[in-house]
């Protein structure tokens, strides 16, 4: 039992010795969208998709030389504009529009957890890399319209505190020097998790509604 113990000591030692961690700034602005699971009665529309900012610090996790494990911080806007129409028959003939259009912004601190794969050098200094993973992301503000409050109340409390989405990406890493590295990719960002809560499906009365968050960044950074 003592020989396995130390054993499994060593190479516990020998794993952390050989792990490298880099961490780095990135810029990543995202054009942003949603997308609806709801009834073509309701004439939910994409009017158009928006340029979104994120920011933030990621650390990239090395357990082989090829193969590390991503996470880090990052402040992202999401949401585009979006419309509704829906004509409803009441019980006594008449009939009742509901319409409207929506500016939805919506910030997040995301938690992103991801398995980036590195290649070899394809020219000097030069390598690429693929990512796939998710992230967790809870709600630090909203706006509608550009308005934090309609009527009264709070825009935020429209949309749900957290959010998951996948994440699918690639990108390049450029060497320059003994420990910095430039990079530049692309990650397409699909959300999973009804962002509504409740507004729209309370205002149309029909619970099925969800709203949810799709784009793709471009992420620019510098790791250490």
């Amino acid at each position: 039992m003592k020989k396995l113990t130390l054993l499994l000591l060593f190479l516990g030692f020998g794993y952390g010795a050989s792990a490298q961690i880099e961490i780095g700034l990135m810029v990543s602005p995202t054009i942003s969208s949603n997308r609806f699971i709801a009834e073509d009665k309701y004439n939910f529309e994409k009017e158009n998709n928006n340029l979104r900012l994120g920011v933030g610090v990621i650390a990239d996790y090395f357990f082989a030389q090829n193969y590390a494990f991503s996470t880090g911080l990052v402040y992202r806007s999401k949401g585009s504009e979006i419309s509704y129409n829906y004509t409803r028959s009441e019980n006594d003939g008449t009939t009742t529009t509901i319409a409207g259009k929506d500016d939805i912004a919506v910030q997040y601190i995301e938690l992103p957890l991801t398995l980036k794969l590195f290649t070899n050098e394809i020219a000097p200094a030069t390598i690429l890399y693929f990512q796939v993973g998710g992230s967790l992301n809870t709600k630090v503000a909203a706006k509608v319209n550009d308005k934090k409050v309609i009527n009264s109340e709070k825009t935020a409390k429209r949309f749900n505190i957290f959010e998951a989405d996948v994440m699918l990406g690639g990108g390049t890493e450029f060497q320059f020097g003994e420990s910095t590295k430039l990079f530049a990719g692309l990650t397409y960002h699909r959300g999973l998790s009804d962002i509504d809560n409740k507004y729209y499906s309370d205002k149309l009365g029909d619970k099925n509604i969800s709203l949810k968050n799709n784009g793709v960044s471009i992420d620019v950074g510098v790791k250490f």
